[in-house]
């Protein structure tokens, strides 16, 4: 931001805060002013998208202690209250005054004068400011200062040290398979435009990506900020995810289980795989079928399928018959007897 912007605008009255404001209310009032005025909220209004722009010019200035303190420091050098003068006594304030005063001398205690630096070894005005605010000699150069002096051009251009841009943060819920296989994503930028990226394969509930250079305005020269990217993953009605491995419960019959079957599997691509229930399979065990889960980087996980042996709640005449002969077969032995033992039954 050009310190011209820093003469021209009040940053205070663009937050709509009082000048003595702390970090805390300057913080709290740009986020409220900048979820009312985002362009997401204020879709072909161009005042808001200007206002938006406005209020994050503000804050990457009051929000940085050193630029705040810069900026209320040269507010101060030019506004009504300490007049730039070379006048004889009684003029006015003039520049020893004003000097004085911000580099902590006293009244007389530093001397200026506007002539061209010749006689009487006086330092011209020019060579001083230069040698403050980081222009050379012959004028501290720069269009900080409207109109200049003397007819050199004004000081300020190397004034301000250039600043990063302050981060903006920003999220986005994408699907469940989206977030597995990758994706790309459109969104808002600090300054309304549109930014297009890349979800990498893989990508995690609540994870945060950078996408540098898509942040608040720079200073003095300085690069944009980052967009923050919270990532929020939808839930899936079948597939579930650990790490890099996906999971499914598979409901099997009792018989199945018992005797053994081969299933078919659906996969998150689309397709469906063959699964092997090994005769009295209990329900809860976990099957592997490899290479079927999140591809993330240079390794993919695997699709981890639980067996959930289904119960019927209801049962034909013939089917009551057959389970009610196999209790027979099975009477006298107790499948609790291990752990009542254990427990000290």
């Amino acid at each position: 931001m050009a310190s011209q912007d820093w003469l021209d605008k009040d940053f205070y009255a663009i937050l709509g805060v009082p000048q003595d404001a702390d970090d805390a209310t300057i913080k709290k009032t740009y986020r409220k002013l900048a979820r009312k005025l985002h362009p997401d909220q204020n879709a072909n209004d161009t005042k808001a998208e200007e206002r938006f722009k406005e209020i994050g010019e503000a804050y990457s200035v009051l929000s940085d202690h050193e630029q705040r303190r810069q900026y209320d420091q040269i507010r101060t050098m030019t506004r009504g209250g300490a007049r730039f003068t070379a006048g004889a006594p009684g003029s006015g304030a003039g520049f020893e005054d004003l000097f004085s005063g911000l580099f902590g001398g006293g009244s007389g205690n530093v001397r200026f004068t506007t002539s061209g630096g010749g006689a009487g070894g006086q330092q011209d005005l020019n060579d001083l400011l230069g040698g403050l605010f980081g222009g050379g000699a012959g004028g501290a150069g720069g269009a900080g200062f409207p109109g200049g002096y003397g007819g050199q051009p004004g000081f300020g251009a190397g004034f301000q040290q250039p600043t990063k841009g302050h981060d903006i943060a920003a999220t986005t819920t994408l699907s469940f398979r989206d977030a597995v296989e990758g994706t790309t994503a459109t969104l808002r930028a600090a300054d309304g435009a549109s930014v297009t990226t890349r979800i990498p394969a893989g990508v995690k509930d609540g994870q945060k990506i950078r996408l540098r250079g898509k942040g608040g305005p720079g200073s003095g020269g300085g690069p944009k900020g980052d967009l923050i990217l919270t990532v929020s993953v939808s839930k899936h009605p079948v597939f579930g995810r650990d790490g890099d491995h996906l999971t499914l419960d598979l409901p099997v019959t009792f018989a199945e289980a018992t005797l053994g079957a081969t299933v078919e599997v659906p996969t998150l691509s689309g397709d469906t795989v063959k699964v092997r229930i090994a005769a009295g399979t209990p329900s809860g065990r976990v099957l592997r079928v490899r290479g079927r889960g999140v591809h993330h980087g240079e390794t993919t996980g695997d699709l981890l399928v639980k067996v959930q042996v289904v119960v019927p709640a209801r049962l034909s005449d013939e089917a009551r018959a057959a389970v009610e002969a196999l209790r027979a077969h099975d009477e006298g032995q107790d499948p609790r007897a291990d752990i009542m033992a254990k427990a000290g039954f």
